[in-house]
């Protein structure tokens, strides 16, 4: 299959029928191409714009290729950013940017993102870097530690300063566009980050100069680096603004095609940062001032106040996650075996680094440092002040049943082990008795209503209290499509699901149990007709912990719903739907 073939373009400042015109002649002319990528400003710079800009995101004018833009500023924009952010078309299942209009897309914020073309199975991996705090830089310094190379890599901060200090550094003079200095108009930031992201393309706009670098080495990295900068669409000097690229996937090449350097490369051009080790008398004086609670030890927050604002306060996510970083001694970031143990019990990064999660229930890990009895701010163990209670609606030896908060449904229902157990698939084989009647119950009760029932477990291999068994009745008519859109949905993420078919609930459970191993994470999902679809996660794949859920809101049509904060209710209105819920199910109940 021939490599993905992009337009990149430099601010378009709503000049959308210039850009348009363009985008024609050229894919006439040269084409055809996949998508355009625009960097720099997208918004119109006055309002005397903002009438033609709208008539694309209106409708009345057409946008002729999938066209992905970062520059979230501007004229207009955020009407037409939050505009989008609600639109329920942009909540749920997403692969890639928020939808503006027809071929219109937004790269949102700073992070990594997925450019699929002619096919689910061939993508460019990018990331890009927007108007950015300090938790950006570290989020994208945590990405550049993934295994794997970034083909693409788009910056916009709102400033001048978007290219790269020193980009300029050992490239042929002949080929400098005049007017380039690193004195003005460059980020020392995003050349640290480049070098630690090592992309194949580094692409930006704002300067108003059109500049194709030769590319560079970089250092321990076997691949180049090619820096663009773009032109502003009309540019009075009329600098090429437009620029065609057609970069095979690194995903896909070999070894021998990653290492070809071309004859021009030239030398790593940015300042490499040295970090050195704090003296003796350093960490003295830093232990000193160190509180002796737990909880402030690992709050950031007033470590910084302490201490000052340098990098070198953060935890390093790969050192914690890992026990290794590649940077060693040269790395920003702290590098605390503690923090490594907490997170080895299965303990929030987020909460050790910042001293809070604002995922609340949707998150995977421990809340607490784990010198604390496990259970106690357990959000599913019964002996639990943070248990919901009232949504209990049966209880068992081995499980009880509760109906889920924020429910992608109304008579959503979860099957939750009464043991602090991290699945069920771990449980003595001797509970399978009591799970396979409760969804047995569930499917005769929810028969009566005319419909049917989905169920899946999202297993995290560090994760606490299994919260499991999501109960999904959807209506009778939508059952005999669920297979095929959680197998759309693999596809999408890039694997395939394993299936198993057994003659009844028992065997297809033990055959599961024969598929699990607890190094891995793992998703299941039990369809109506008994068959069983499942994933085991690799260590590095992306696997978002609301797959299941986010695919059911999609087949529902109620992609508003897809997160469960979307959706929450008054305890006083739960309480009436768990009751409600009693009455009817009582005489479906197992343990009534």
């Amino acid at each position: 299959m021939a490599p993905p073939r992009i337009l990149l373009c430099g601010d378009v400042f709503g000049r959308l029928n210039q850009l348009v015109k363009r985008i024609l002649s050229v894919n006439k002319s040269a084409g055809p191409f996949d998508a355009v990528l625009c960097l720099g400003q997208f918004f119109p710079d006055s309002p005397e714009k903002l009438q033609e800009f709208m008539d694309y995101i209106e409708g009345r004018s057409q946008i002729p290729l999938p066209t992905y833009f970062i520059g979230d500023y501007g004229i207009g924009a955020p009407n037409v950013l939050l505009a989008a952010s609600r639109d329920s078309a942009n909540l749920g299942f997403k692969m890639d940017g928020l939808r503006i209009c027809d071929n219109l897309y937004w790269l949102k914020g700073s992070g990594k993102f997925t450019l699929h073309v002619h096919s689910p199975w061939q993508s460019l991996d990018g990331q890009q870097f927007g108007t950015y705090s300090q938790d950006d830089v570290d989020a994208l310094r945590a990405l550049a530690d993934e295994p794997g190379i970034v083909d693409l890599f788009l910056t916009y901060p709102y400033t001048t300063n978007e290219w790269p200090t020193g980009v300029t550094k050992g490239a042929v003079t002949s080929n400098i566009p005049p007017g380039i200095s690193d004195s003005s108009g460059s980020d020392s930031t995003i050349s640290e980050l480049v070098g630690e992201i090592k992309p194949r393309y580094h692409i930006a706009g704002t300067k108003g100069i059109f500049y194709d670098r030769e590319p560079y080495s970089n250092l321990d990295a076997v691949h180049v680096t090619r820096f663009l900068g773009l032109a502003p669409v009309g540019n009075k000097d009329k600098q090429k603004f437009i620029h065609a690229i057609s970069p095979i996937p690194a995903s896909t090449m070999s070894s021998a095609e990653i290492s070809m350097k071309p004859p021009n490369t030239t030398l790593f051009p940015y300042k490499v940062i040295e970090e050195t080790a704090p003296t003796n008398q350093e960490t003295k004086r830093l232990s000193d001032s160190v509180s002796d609670t737990q909880y402030w030890r690992y709050d950031v927050s007033q470590k910084r106040q302490k201490h000052g604002a340098g990098d070198g306060d953060k935890l390093c996510f790969k050192f914690v996650s890992s026990g290794s970083c590649p940077r060693g001694e040269k790395c920003n970031f702290l590098h605390d075996t503690e923090a490594r143990e907490q997170y080895m019990r299965g303990v929030c990064f987020d909460f050790i680094n910042k001293g809070k999660c604002e995922r609340g229930p949707d998150c995977n890990f421990k809340h607490s440092l784990q010198d604390e009895d496990k259970s106690k701010n357990c959000w599913f163990c019964l002996s639990s002040p943070e248990v919901e209670s009232h949504l209990v609606i049966s209880l068992g030896e081995s499980y009880y049943c509760a109906l889920a908060k924020g429910p992608l449904v109304e008579d959503q229902v979860l099957i939750i082990p009464v043991e602090h157990s991290p699945n069920t698939l771990s449980l003595p084989l001797e509970s399978e008795t009591e799970l396979i009647r409760f969804k047995k119950s569930l499917k005769m009760y929810f028969k009566t209503q005319v419909k049917e029932v989905v169920f899946f477990e999202w297993i995290f291999k560090r994760g606490t209290h299994a919260n499991i068994q999501r109960a999904v009745p959807i209506p009778l008519s939508r059952a005999s499509a669920v297979k095929q859109i959680f197998v759309l949905a693999a596809e999408k993420m890039g694997f395939q699901f394993v299936t198993i078919r057994s003659d009844n609930d028992f065997e297809g459970r033990k055959l599961l149990r024969a598929q699990f191993d607890d190094k891995f994470s793992f998703f299941y999902v039990e369809l109506p007709d008994g068959t069983i679809l499942s994933h085991a996660i690799e260590e590095n794949e992306k696997f978002p912990a609301q797959f299941g859920r986010e695919v059911l809101a999609g087949l529902l049509n109620m992609a508003d719903r897809a997160d469960w904060r979307n959706c929450k209710q008054s305890k006083e209105d739960e309480m009436k739907v768990a009751e409600n819920f009693k009455n009817q199910f009582k005489k479906f109940d197992p343990n009534q």
